[in-house]
């Protein structure tokens, strides 16, 4: 039964993706993704050993091409979270991330109940009413590209957990961490250009080098990269527990209502416009919980 670990999943990456987006609006998204990747894997590796689990080639292979796909999303997300509205953005994002699974765990064998297709339904339609009734002029259409891409991205990543072995703990996670995070520490050194770089009066020392391309920003938005590299890496172990003990398509779908997180986040921090419709959605969203809950 995977929805008492997934729906906590979804929780927990609301908070990062909109501490990561709000840190993406301050540093380049590449030096923000990268840290994120970073500050994961440091989280991640206390948790290693009380997970049972053993290290081994398809752990390890699966979960590099997981991590890859992943942290592509996230750098497409946190990108389309800082240039456009993030009520917007993260919807999008969560339908394909959601609806890939799906159809993947479908063709795998997998066969969800009425109940639970029904609660599904719910839950999608939840996600594009998060979308829907957005004000003109409030995001530029770069935003919900990204997020778009970022959604296959994420669907990608899931599916790559579960198909881990499931005798491999937390160690693909493991993996993934070590594969991106010194991928985009290269990147965000040999891309991110001068001019986009934090001021110099937000650095320590190097004005525009490399290091400060790297972006060491005053301590807030260093907070916001670290919170969310935490609550990343928390989410993810949800999400491969909760693979573990239940259905793919389920657990993605129900891992993907954490737009409702960032929608509520961004209307009450950010002061976005909620809609209508976006209410109606968290609303939906709590129903389709609870049908989970009750169809699994």
């Amino acid at each position: 039964m995977s929805v008492p670990i997934a729906l906590p999943a979804a929780l927990v990456y609301g908070v990062a993706d909109f501490t990561g987006g709000l840190a993406s609006r301050r540093a380049p998204v590449l030096a923000v993704t990268a840290g994120v990747q970073g500050v994961g894997l440091i989280a991640l590796l206390p948790f290693v050993f009380l997970v049972v689990g053993a290290p081994s080639g398809a752990a390890f292979g699966v979960g590099a091409a997981g991590g890859l796909a992943g942290a592509t999303g996230l750098l497409l997300y946190l990108r389309g979270l800082a240039v456009g509205p993030m009520g917007v953005v993260a919807p999008l994002s969560a339908v394909v991330g959601a609806g890939l699974p799906l159809v993947i765990g479908i063709v795998w064998g997998e066969r969800p109940g009425v109940l639970t297709l029904v609660a599904i339904a719910v839950a999608l339609v939840a996600i594009l009413l998060a979308t829907a009734g957005t004000a003109p002029g409030t995001g530029a259409r770069l935003g919900p590209l990204l997020g778009l891409g970022a959604g296959i991205g994420f669907g990608l990543f899931f599916v790559a957990l579960d198909a881990t072995p499931p005798d491999s703990g937390l160690w693909p996670l493991v993996a993934g961490r070590l594969t991106t995070a010194p991928v985009l520490t290269v990147l965000a050194l040999l891309l991110t250009p001068r001019e986009s770089a934090v001021p110099a009066d937000r650095v320590r020392g190097s004005g525009g080098s490399r290091i400060g391309r790297l972006g060491l920003l005053k301590p807030p938005t260093r907070g916001l990269v670290g919170v969310s590299g935490v609550f990343d890496t928390g989410a993810n172990v949800l999400f491969l527990l909760a693979t573990r003990t239940g259905d793919l398509g389920v657990s993605a779908v129900i891992v993907s209502l954490y737009p409702v997180v960032v929608v509520l986040l961004a209307r009450f921090v950010l002061k976005e416009r909620l809609t209508g419709m976006q209410i109606g959605s968290a609303g939906l969203a709590l129903g389709a919980s609870v049908l989970l809950a009750v169809g699994s």
